[in-house]
């Protein structure tokens, strides 16, 4: 079983910066891909950005590509995705997931946070 706990969300202007970390316990944190996700009501899931076990692989969505950073830290069990030049389009609630699959990136996740909201205004 693995705990998923994130945090950094809240409300910041449109161009403002926030960074989400999501902190993890209950398996060996490097033996898992991470991914951040967001959603909002009525609409799919959508997948952010994931990066690999060890970090060296990472994969954006297009519309946050140049603006949002996923890393990760083995030793503090954590992942972090780094936000600027936010827009009021990535108002969203963002999730973290943890996948064990081997494939890459992860086609499927086995464990989900809670959640963060994010709200940006204009």
């Amino acid at each position: 079983q693995v705990q998923l706990v994130e945090s950094g969300g809240g409300l910041v202007q449109a161009g403002g910066s926030l960074r989400l970390s999501c902190a993890a316990s209950g398996r060996t944190f490097s033996s898992y891909a991470m991914g951040w996700f967001r959603q909002n009501p009525g609409k799919e899931r959508e997948l952010v950005a994931a990066i690999s076990r060890g970090g060296g692989r990472t994969v954006y969505t297009d519309s946050v590509k140049g603006r949002f950073t996923i890393s990760r830290d083995n030793a503090k069990n954590t992942v972090y995705l780094q936000m600027n030049s936010l827009k009021p389009a990535d108002t969203a609630v963002y999730y973290c997931a943890a996948s064990f699959l081997t494939s890459w990136p992860p086609r499927e996740y086995n464990y989900w946070g809670q959640g963060t909201q994010v709200t940006v205004s204009s």
